[in-house]
């Protein structure tokens, strides 16, 4: 049955209005309904505030590093530490690495730019934050709703957004309504804010509606693989930070690793990859397998055991590749928009930013009575912000490893390293990048085939194994959430162009091809396994890999990431 079907047999819908609808309870969600509140109190008014969050609590699905810069949080919650806020352990000590295959090469203190300087920041889990900034939000009256995913965005007769409808509960495979049936709900807002995170499955249909990317840079994005482990107590090293650059990736592929000692022994672990790499035979996962082989990173892992996995994209794009960010009746905020700065790998302190300038820019508008136009006062306001400055100094971060790891390595170091010690606090120069992400892949035919060894179980691993560390689940009887536009195409031009990539690209063993009962390919998509990482609606050369939000509570459970 159609959308519309379903809501004829068993609508309307109800309904709920708000004065302000958050899609999205991560970091830049949960900041802007606190702020909401704290400046809505400010002013003696009284300010209606919804949060939907898709995973089964706030946190479940969130991923990242992390290392936070708490410059944001000061601000939102002065008091931050007295509330007790999980603020993990203090960073200690920086160290930049190049890799070679047989050793490594470390950047002196002197010589690492601004960007990889983590002096005052803290090393956390960025789940325990997001529950944490939930609690708070909980404690100012807004209302927080887990498990429940927004599925459509609905518009008034003008145009305008008016807010979002949950998904529909209890739907067969076959799209035919179950004995558990249950209609999705409409919740109205005078304004509607988007916080869902890199490619977010609503915002990317309200950037396409309102044309909010006209004139930028195409968005650019990595995705970000993590582990956890427990490790040996006498290697564990409190509060130290180690990137790195080169091997196992080669010198024309954008990506390096990011190691962090946490508290407790525990060690967060990951390997980006920028998703404009063109050889169709690489696999970020098995990329990052290979990394914690190097001789220089093995043994800080031996004796260790890995306790958590997951995935997820980041932007990589920068303020070059900012939409706007408010159109009649919304906005977008956090990763949703693009905010995260890539040279300092950290996203959190800008998701926070953006979401308490969104808040100010609302309040400031329902006070004067108005409703679903555009927050102009928004934009403006991170144009004077300590944020916006510092996008603006990191501005051509991606554009220059385009031209390779040593250009872009040479140029960071340019940028920003010498200028500001000259004065400069951006760079005088803009680079733009032409072309989105899954333009760049090559026919299979033209590349190099990479073979990567078998996983050993102790070090390195494998898809399905990783996918169980990350608590993955969705309701087996409801609609894929994966889907095609185009059956024939994965068969058709990615496997005979492209090798069928997408059996490398996701993280999670998601798409598979395998042999039909008469010899002929077919794609088979094990939607049970989605991390909602993103990948696939970023990375297919054919731009048919569609992802759509499954049933809410579906998907990883993240804990302690």
């Amino acid at each position: 049955m159609t959308a519309a079907d379903l809501i004829a047999q068993f609508g309307p819908r109800e309904s709920m209005d708000y004065d302000v609808v958050i899609v999205g309870g991560g970091p830049a969600g949960l900041s802007c309904a606190i702020r909401l509140k704290q400046k809505a109190a400010e002013k003696g008014q009284e300010v209606s505030v919804v949060v939907l969050e898709k995973g089964s609590e706030p946190g479940a699905h969130i991923l990242s590093g992390a290392i936070m810069d708490p410059r944001a949080l000061q601000e939102l919650f002065p008091d931050w530490q007295e509330r007790g806020c999980p603020i993990g352990q203090p960073v200690t000590e920086d160290r930049f690495l190049f890799l070679t295959e047989t050793d490594a090469r470390q950047t002196p203190d002197f010589f690492l730019p601004d960007c990889f300087h983590n002096d005052g920041n803290t090393i956390l889990s960025i789940g325990a934050l997001t529950r944490w900034l939930a609690e708070q939000a909980e404690g100012l009256g807004v209302e927080i709703f887990p498990g429940f995913a927004a599925a459509e965005v609905l518009y008034d007769a003008q145009g305008r957004v008016k807010g979002v409808a949950t998904g529909n509960m209890g739907l067969g495979k076959d799209g035919e309504p179950t004995d558990n049936f249950q209609l999705g709900m409409e919740l109205h807002a005078k304004y509607t804010v988007f916080a869902e995170g890199a490619r977010g499955h609503l915002g990317k249909q309200v950037i396409a509606r309102f044309n909010l990317d006209a004139g930028k840079d195409p968005q650019s994005y990595g995705i970000g693989i993590k582990e956890v482990w427990d490790i040996d107590p006498s290697k564990h090293h409190p509060g130290l930070v180690v990137h790195s650059a080169g091997w196992p990736l080669d010198g024309h592929t954008y990506g390096g690793s990011f190691l962090y000692h946490a508290e407790d022994n525990k060690v967060a672990v990951g390997f980006v990859v920028g998703l404009d790499y063109k050889n169709p035979w690489l696999s970020p996962f098995e990329e990052f397998q290979r990394f914690k082989t190097h001789p220089k990173i093995r043994p800080w892992f031996e004796g260790g055991q890995r306790v958590a996995y997951g995935a997820r994209v980041i932007t990589a794009g920068g303020i070059l590749s900012l939409p706007k960010t408010v159109f009649p009746g919304g906005a977008l905020i956090g990763c949703e928009a693009g905010y995260l700065n890539a040279s300092r790998i950290k996203g959190t302190h800008a998701a926070i930013k953006t979401g308490m300038l969104c808040a100010d820019a609302a309040v400031e508008a329902l006070a004067a009575g108005r409703f679903q136009d555009e927050l102009e006062a928004y934009p403006k306001a991170f144009e004077q912000s300590w944020l916006y400055t510092e996008l603006q100094a990191s501005k051509n971060f991606k554009q220059w490893f385009k031209k390779g790891q040593a250009v872009g390595a040479f140029m960071t170091g340019i940028e920003q390293w010498l200028l500001p010690k000259i004065g400069f606090k951006a760079p005088p120069w803009t680079l733009h990048r032409p072309a989105a992400d899954h333009t760049y892949l090559l026919p299979a035919d033209q590349c190099p085939k990479i073979d990567y060894p078998k996983p050993d179980g102790q070090l390195t691993f494998d898809r399905l194994s990783s996918v169980f560390l990350s608590n993955t689940n969705h309701e087996e009887n409801q609609p894929a959430h994966l889907t095609l536009k185009d059956a024939a195409v994965p068969v058709a031009l990615n496997l005979a162009r492209f090798a069928g990539p997408e059996q490398r690209y996701c993280p999670a063993g998601v798409y598979e091809f395998v042999q039909a009962a008469d010899g002929s390919d077919r794609l088979q998509i094990n939607a049970q396994n989605c991390v909602h990482c993103k990948t696939c609606d970023i990375k297919d050369p054919s731009q048919n890999i569609v992802w759509v939000t499954p049933e809410g509570g579906g998907g990883p459970n993240y804990a302690g990431m």
